[in-house]
């Protein structure tokens, strides 16, 4: 969209935060929608990168009713996307609450930096709407318990974003696994990539004035207070601990819940952590170029997490091995070793774009029965807790002893205080 019309699409769409009436155009045949009775009607908070065209819009696209982003760039694209490729009217505003307030929305997708992960949860828990959170669910720890008991107290339906838990090829693995085709379970790998979109910055970028149609101070919301820097937003967020943990919890999330779901562990985790990692020589970004982290379950089990600069798709993935041999199992398949494993089982080779509409149907399927989603929020809480458990351990070089039933680190105030997150006034968990 050129400058010209995007500004004169925002004057008309963005003044107060009014409707925007969407020219009419047949939906797609996979978007079909529902009669206004049955439709589910979603709010989506955040439409860059993820919560955008290219990702989240695409899969809620029957359902959208309104759009909010602080990045009028971001918001305009979106609108324009929605015009394009739905039959729909849209909301087109900056500020989330209105999202919350409005009586015509039913749920609302989260798609922002993971600062703003709790906060906007609880809220639109206490505003009764249903909740699709992208993963991962918190920023720290502490933040996991306010935000499930907040959906139990408003009987919400919360959604972790982890799709591949409606992944056929993950689903077939862990059910492999768990019915014992490998034989006991004695040791699980995972590999995740090095820092990812850092090549697109390359080298560090002074300070500056935040740009027109941006409001930064919004962005940050409850973390600390600092000057615009343009490696620090959008996509690049996820490399600040102010704002995120790295890999171990952007890609962690993922094949680390799957770790932990083929283990039957989703209530429960780890005892002891530790790890090592190397950071980025330049300084310009915070979290660790590659890391090594391994974790034990009472059970007697050892998780080993690698994260490796460079790791092709087919190599990112969760390996578990038993007495049998092993399971490794990736966003292109299941493979064996020895290959006689899956000898006459029927390996689906589906890729992340159906999972992520499986993902998005089951959501909303649960907002109109009131049953727990694939990934509730517990279970995305449970995930996130593993992922930031190795972050503390190689940040604070320490071994980590966690009881997972009272969710706390043992004897060790130091590393227990990395468990939460100060806010930045007036913000607040309540």
């Amino acid at each position: 969209m050129s400058q010209t019309t995007r500004r004169s699409f925002l004057q008309t769409s963005l003044a107060g935060g009014l409707f925007m009436g969407i020219t009419a155009k047949s939906y797609r045949a996979t978007f079909a929608a529902e009669s206004p009775n049955e439709r589910v009607r979603v709010g989506m908070i955040g439409v860059g990168n993820q919560g955008g065209p290219k990702n989240n819009m695409k899969y809620f696209l029957g359902n959208i009713e309104a759009l909010c982003d602080l990045d009028q760039t971001y918001l305009a694209e979106a609108g324009a996307f929605l015009q394009k490729e739905a039959n729909r009217s849209a909301v087109m505003t900056d500020d989330y609450r209105r999202l919350l307030d409005s009586k015509d929305i039913d749920a609302v997708v989260v798609t922002t930096p993971d600062q703003w992960h709790a906060l906007m949860t609880i809220e639109a828990c206490q505003a009764g709407k249903d909740v699709y959170c992208e993963k991962p669910l918190t920023l720290a720890i502490g933040e996991g318990k306010p935000m499930i008991d907040a959906a139990r107290k408003h009987g919400r339906v919360v959604q972790t974003g982890t799709m591949q838990r409606s992944g056929k090829e993950f689903n077939l693995a862990v059910k492999l696994v768990r019915d014992g085709l490998l034989g006991k379970a004695s040791e699980v790998n995972v590999t995740l990539p090095g820092p990812n979109w850092i090549d697109r910055a390359k080298k560090p970028v002074p300070d500056s004035a935040p740009p027109e149609g941006f409001d930064f101070d919004r962005w940050l919301g409850p973390a600390p207070a600092r000057a615009y820097n343009a490696n620090r937003v959008h996509y690049l967020f996820r490399f600040f601990w102010d704002y995120s943990g790295g890999q171990q919890t952007n890609f962690g999330a993922h094949y680390l819940d799957i770790a932990q779901w083929g283990l039957g562990m989703d209530g429960s985790g780890p005892v002891s952590v530790e790890g090592k990692a190397v950071f980025n020589p330049d300084g310009w970004y915070e979290t660790p170029d590659s890391a090594d982290i391994t974790y034990k379950y009472a059970d007697g089990v050892v998780l080993n997490c690698r994260q490796v600069p460079g790791t092709p798709g087919k190599e990112q993935g969760t390996e578990f091995v038993g007495e049998k041999g092993s399971l490794f199992v990736y966003r292109g398949g299941i493979v064996a070793n020895p290959p006689e494993l899956l000898k006459g089982i029927e390996v689906p080779k589906i890729g992340s774009s159906e999972a992520n509409v499986d993902h998005v149907n089951n959501f909303l399927t649960c907002v109109k029965t009131r049953n727990k989603p694939v990934a509730d929020i517990s279970i995305g809480h449970r995930s996130a807790t593993v992922c930031h458990l190795g972050n503390i351990a190689v940040r604070t070089g320490k071994t980590i002893q966690w009881n997972p039933e009272t969710e706390t680190i043992v004897d060790d105030p130091e590393a227990a205080a990395w468990l939460t997150k100060e806010y930045r006034a007036p913000y607040s968990l309540g």
